[in-house]
């Protein structure tokens, strides 16, 4: 349904209003009525059964994962029968039917979604900080400490993880050796070097059949996600005193850098906002591809193998982490929704969901089990991003990172296009400044 047919709609509805305002009174103040009686019949079941049920929203993708998840959750409600969560998918737009609901009064008990909206929901008032909760949670000892530095916002947290991983870059080993390559490479220098390697035109038409790199060509989160590594390796950052800071050194380097790869011909774009798609490498056309262990690749035919994110200033990879949130219901909900994500933070929960979605555990129980350690040595590349996790950084969650994800996603796609990344940078914080403080 579109933004203009429901502004049509409202208007339709402004002029019936004025024209019908006595019979509209008394409908609402039945309505009203009928609401009051319908609430009290509800106390009274909820009362009455002593079960409490919990609505999950998550956006779980691709379908084979949100089957492992709703496996969980089916676990969860046999073990704990007073308590029945319900998992439910949120198909796209995600995040206007979240806030739709939420203004509304309407929200789920649980999220599943992204820690870059954090900022937005804590602003609404929207969800419950988990401090207290999981001081006084043993189970807190077993998550992987850093990982909630990601989710602290304004001395709070506000999540909890449900998954984690980072970016590497995925190779084909064949093609390497074939290019006479025999060392993956280490540094910013090194990689444009071994990209100008891989990449091969066999009819001289200046059109390569390979190329040694593929870059994500959009303006979406898929793009500033892929950029970030770079940007963390110059020790650059985006954000400063909780607004854009666009135009430092680091970023007009790591944009420079890829601006670079475009400039040696040895980097081919992805199709407009498809750079997570793995097409390109399964078929042979490029070497390289950044990507995470989620990936279809793992799950593919083709040779492949993995390296940690080469190194500017220092050595470093951006995290991918899911999180839940405990949204503002009511006290006996809230303590009910509790025990679920005490389940998810879990030894058993992260086992399992790790091992079926290729997702890294956030216990150190998870990691260090017998059966998840059996699955490493099937998929010896997870190594490469259980070594990466202590030094991967995080995007950052404050309120308006949506603007200005979109704003540093356009000067990404510009850059690529042919701008220079401090042109693109400075439109991109000007653009920003006009519109930050309304966010």
């Amino acid at each position: 349904m579109s933004f203009t047919f429901l502004q049509s709609q409202i208007n339709n509805f402004s002029s019936n209003l004025r024209k019908y305002t006595w019979q509209i009174s008394i409908v609402l103040i039945l309505l009203s009525i009928c609401l009051i009686f319908l609430s009290g019949c509800q106390e009274t079941v909820t009362k009455n059964d002593k079960i409490i049920h919990l609505n999950l929203w998550q956006s779980i993708n691709p379908p084979s994962n949100r089957d492992v998840f709703d496996k969980l959750v089916k676990k969860f409600n046999q073990i704990h029968p007073d308590i029945q969560v319900e998992s439910i998918f949120i198909g796209q737009p995600q995040l206007p039917k979240i806030l739709t609901a939420v203004v509304g009064n309407v929200p789920p008990d649980i999220l599943a979604f992204d820690a870059q909206n954090t900022g937005q929901f804590a602003e609404l008032g929207a969800i419950q900080p988990l401090d207290d909760w999981l001081e006084e949670l043993p189970l807190k000892s077993e998550v992987i400490p850093n990982l909630f530095e990601e989710l602290r916002l304004n001395n709070h947290i506000w999540s909890i993880p449900l998954y984690t991983a980072n970016l590497g870059i995925f190779y084909r080993p064949k093609l390497f050796q074939a290019a006479g390559i025999t060392e993956t490479p280490k540094t910013w220098d090194e990689l444009r070097e071994v990209a100008k390697k891989l990449t091969i035109d066999r009819n001289g038409d200046k059109r390569p059949e390979q190329y040694g790199m593929l870059l994500p060509l959009g303006k979406q989160e898929w793009a500033v996600f892929s950029w970030f590594p770079f940007l963390l390796s110059t020790g650059g950052d985006i954000v400063k005193d909780n607004r854009p800071n666009l135009m430092n050194q680091g970023a007009i380097e790591a944009l420079q850098f890829w601006k670079n790869l475009m400039k040696d011909g040895s980097a081919t774009l992805s199709p407009p906002e498809r750079g997570y798609e793995e097409d390109a490498f399964v078929s042979g056309r490029v070497a390289m591809q950044i990507t995470g262990p989620w990936t279809y690749i793992m799950k593919s035919n083709v040779d492949y193998d993995v390296f940690p994110m080469p190194a500017k200033v220092k050595q470093a990879s951006v995290s991918a982490t899911g999180v839940m949130y405990l949204m503002k219901t009511t006290p006996a909900r809230e303590k009910a929704a509790r025990k679920f994500l005490e389940y998810v933070l879990s030894e058993e929960f992260q086992t399992e969901w790790s091992i079926g979605t290729g997702f890294l555990p956030v216990n150190r129980k998870s990691l260090e089990s017998e059966a998840y350690q059996q699955f490493m040595s099937k998929q010896p590349v997870l190594k490469v991003f259980m070594e990466q996790m202590s030094g991967a950084g995080s995007r950052p969650i404050i309120a308006g990172y949506s603007r200005l994800s979109d704003s540093l996603g356009r000067a990404i796609e510009a850059t690529l296009l042919g701008e220079s990344p401090e042109k693109a940078l400075k439109a991109a914080q000007e653009r920003l400044e006009l519109i930050w403080d309304g966010n």
